[in-house]
């Protein structure tokens, strides 16, 4: 019984329960340095990386145009000029319209944030807390020092924007190339993306991808809506206090609203602190009711009506998400935490089995690409498998090696398939 118990090493004394924790334990912390990892990487790469990822976004908003245009018989090339000549021209007058309203309606909204202010002195001075006029040029000649001081950090600022504004049109430039051939080849891109993976593993990748392309078409499709639907309601609110200004609030409620929660909190206050300015407290308490009259019913109603099983994260997901998106990337991280996490989610669904959309089927097949022949595939070479004597000649009725038949392949791969 002794010599039973000399034999029992430490590692069997330890609980089983305790072994199961550490196996975990150690595979999530490989998970989570990988996850850091491409992370840093991405953060590193941002400069290529972000206009990538607002390529394939656009490309999935054109595709339906582009295929719209094939179908009545326009040239595909063709057909993508046009939907990327389009959209520039539609963000294009986009801005133009803007700008145009906010030159005519900025000088009447700097008047009245000049006469509020001189209003808020008066009552500094009359109201209740009786501060005379020396005390208040002291805080003012206080102010001017602080500026003053600060002048070496305004004009670091001032070179930063300026690297900035060089970064975005290096961006802009990388976007729109990558948006061209993932309009005009993205097939054959993605072709061959699938195979640079084992032969194995390309099927299951290429039905998983093509559901996340799916997700990700359906939300931004319904986040377009989305983000009009809130523009309109906030836009024609703002247009019965501050007409001059309520297509430059429409438009910067269209763009906010592209990141979820956030990006409406941020642009509902603009809005109510403009209408503040322009019309006083009760004008912006009645703008403050309609921005969260709009969003409720786009929270309550919009979403999840029009979101559908397409993108199914749970409120509480999306909130994690964006936060966590906010942290690890700032304002792009949040703005594209909730389309990486619905696609994500489609496809680990569909690699554990669950498939989200399955009427898509299986009939769509990605070409494999064919291998390069051996020395063992050419004649007259030493290590030719059929030559003449050769112990390992093939007989009669098999096939050869370098065939299809003999890699195996599936003859529904060869060849391309039509562009979904």
């Amino acid at each position: 019984m002794n010599s039973e118990r000399g034999r029992i090493s430490g590692a069997d004394t330890v609980p089983l329960s305790v072994r199961g924790a550490a196996a975990w334990s150690w595979r999530l912390l490989l998970i989570a340095a990988g996850v850091a990892g491409l992370v840093w990487l991405l953060s590193q790469l941002k400069t290529i990386a972000v206009p990538v990822a607002i390529a394939l976004l656009i490309t999935v908003l054109l595709r339906p145009v582009r295929v719209t245009l094939q179908r009545w018989g326009v040239n595909r090339g063709v057909a993508s000029a046009i939907s990327i000549l389009g959209l520039i021209a539609f963000v294009t007058g986009l801005i133009v319209l803007a700008g145009q309203s906010i030159v005519s309606g900025f000088q009447d909204l700097w008047d009245q944030a000049v006469a509020g202010f001189e209003e808020f002195l008066a009552w500094l001075s009359d109201g209740p807390l009786g501060l005379d006029t020396a005390t208040l040029e002291n805080v003012g000649q206080q102010a001017q020092d602080w500026a003053s001081d600060q002048s070496s950090t305004l004009i670091t600022g001032a070179l930063g924007a300026a690297t900035t504004v060089g970064h975005v049109l290096v961006g802009i430039i990388i976007a729109i190339f990558c948006l061209i051939f993932f309009l005009q080849d993205g097939r054959s891109i993605w072709t061959w993306v699938v195979n640079l993976l084992p032969v194995a593993a390309r099927e299951t990748v290429h039905q998983a991808g093509r559901r996340g392309m799916v997700t990700l078409s359906s939300y931004v499709r319904t986040q377009i809506l989305v983000a009009l639907v809130d523009a309109i309601g906030i836009g024609v609110g703002a247009a019965f206090f501050v007409p001059a200004l309520a297509i430059p609030i429409g438009i910067l409620v269209f763009v906010g609203s592209f990141i979820p929660i956030l990006g409406a909190i941020v642009t509902g206050a603009i809005a109510t602190a403009v209408v503040l300015v322009a019309e006083g407290w009760i004008a912006a308490l009645i703008m403050l009711g309609i921005v969260l009259f709009v969003q409720q019913a786009e929270s309550h109603i919009l979403q999840p009506f029009l979101m559908g099983h397409a993108v199914s994260l749970h409120p509480v997901a999306v909130v994690l998400v964006v936060a966590a998106g906010s942290l690890a990337a700032g304002l792009i991280g949040a703005l594209f935490a909730v389309p990486l996490a619905a696609v994500l989610n489609t496809v680990i669904q569909y690699l554990h089995g669950h498939d989200k959309f399955p009427e898509l089927g299986t009939d769509d097949h990605v070409p494999l690409l064919r291998r390069r022949p051996s020395f063992a595939d050419l004649p007259g070479t030493l290590l030719w498998t059929h030559r003449s004597g050769s112990d390992d000649a093939a007989a009669p009725g098999t096939a050869a090696p370098g065939t299809d038949a003999g890699r195996g392949e599936d003859p529904r791969t060869r060849g391309e398939t039509p562009d979904r």
